[in-house]
């Protein structure tokens, strides 16, 4: 990865893969708020930075000046397109590839997945050790529970084998991290990737088409766009798209939930002493340590919040941003685990917002009460460096934690 050139002024200049902004970003996004409530840069050939709830709703909701055909930023993007509809498509081709996912990912449709959640959970939670009541250790929260759980999930729920976790984050890795970079081969390796994991699915879709079981690529095989079968392109775009988000933003929710419970005993103890508030916790966990910033294409001239924006620029739609506009949330910048009117963005606004919101929250619910059950005693292991993700999606990659009645 090639050195960055360091951010000269964030109003001007801001870069969302600074490392200052990958450590903590919640100082910057204040004082663009409170100055320069939407930034620009140069950088990735020119794009801008909205900090307020109000702009950022606004741009979600505008079809007609933003286009959703590039969600990620990139420096050296590939001169061939990567469709992953419906969160890469427009209208009129977005609400029919978004209807017909729908139904897979309805609370009724995701129960039977809380049994296996609750499974997988456990499965990890024995690796790492014995119940709470004498262990004291260390373990790597992130490394060694936190990315397995949304895996195990997604590929569960796609019919593939649960035990290619390594393969599937390498993938993720290059698509929102590593290819962001101007770096000389980054769009040729994104381009290789995508087509790895079209060769990957290959086989799994021919069986299905041939004999369909209950899985969502089974569903995808009999599904309907305009009343034909899925285009080869828009399947495999799907099927992209499902592995993608449905593993790396809940990875990430997890880990940043179990960052704020090993760092804040007093909430990790009240949750211990009355789960029945762990779902309004995790509303508020995703409300202030929101994963995901998403982009959106200017297609227009217009302009947002008193600033001109320029076709052909792009928008960082900083959802995490906008969940700590003090305009809206009283108290924006604490974290209080029995808010009650948290109507946040994680999951983002407009027709783009999230399908797996369902799933979503009950594999981090799931994840934090099978945590807390097990290891009611946990706090960060001081002695080695948390380390979150740059990019798109921001959460602990690294969480060293020291477990037992002594943390």
């Amino acid at each position: 990865m090639s050195p960055r050139t360091p951010v000269a002024d964030w109003s001007s200049d801001f870069d969302h893969m600074d490392p200052g902004w990958t450590l903590d970003p919640f100082p910057i996004w204040d004082d663009l708020r409170a100055t320069c409530p939407i930034a620009r840069t140069d950088r990735f050939g020119g794009a801008y930075l909205p900090t307020t709830l109000a702009a950022v709703r606004e741009i979600a909701y505008d079809t007609e000046h933003f286009s959703s055909r590039h969600v990620v930023i990139r420096e050296n993007p590939p001169n061939v397109s990567l469709p992953s509809p419906p969160i890469t498509s427009d209208a009129p081709h977005h609400k029919p590839s978004r209807m017909l996912l729908l139904p897979a990912f309805t609370p009724k449709a995701i129960e039977p997945m809380i049994a296996v959640t609750r499974r997988i959970a456990g499965e990890l939670l024995d690796a790492i050790g014995p119940s709470a009541a004498g262990m004291a250790g260390t373990c790597d929260a992130a490394v060694a529970y936190a990315q397995h759980i949304p895996v195990r999930v997604i590929a569960n729920m796609l019919g593939i084998p649960e035990s290619e976790g390594d393969r599937f984050r390498r993938w993720i890795h290059v698509f929102i991290e590593d290819t962001i970079h101007d770096e000389r081969d980054s769009a040729a390796r994104l381009v290789a990737v995508s087509a790895e994991m079209d060769d990957f699915f290959r086989p799994f879709a021919e069986a299905r088409r041939e004999k369909p079981g209950t899985d969502l690529i089974s569903f995808l095989t009999q599904a309907r766009f305009n009343g034909q079968p899925l285009s080869e392109r828009h399947f495999y775009g799907t099927l992209r798209l499902l592995l993608i988000a449905g593993i790396d933003t809940t990875w990430s929710a997890i880990g940043a939930a179990l960052w704020h419970l090993a760092k804040t005993p007093a909430d990790r103890q009240r949750l211990v002493a009355d789960p029945a508030l762990i779902p309004t916790a995790v509303e508020e966990f995703l409300r202030a340590y929101a994963p995901v910033t998403m982009a959106r294409l200017v297609a227009k001239d217009v302009t947002v919040g008193g600033c001109p924006m320029k076709a052909g620029e792009h928008v960082l739609l900083a959802f995490p941003a906008a969940n700590r506009d003090p305009q809206v949330f009283p108290d924006a910048d604490k974290v209080v685990i029995d808010r009650q009117e948290n109507r946040h963005a994680a999951f983002g606004l407009g027709i783009h917002r999230c399908i797996g919101s369902n799933l979503a929250r009950m594999e981090i619910q799931v994840a934090v009460e099978e945590w807390l059950k097990r290891f009611p005693d946990f706090s960060l292991d001081d002695s080695q460096p948390v380390h979150w993700s740059a990019g798109p999606v921001r959460g602990p990659r690294k969480l060293p934690v020291r477990i037992g009645a002594k943390a």
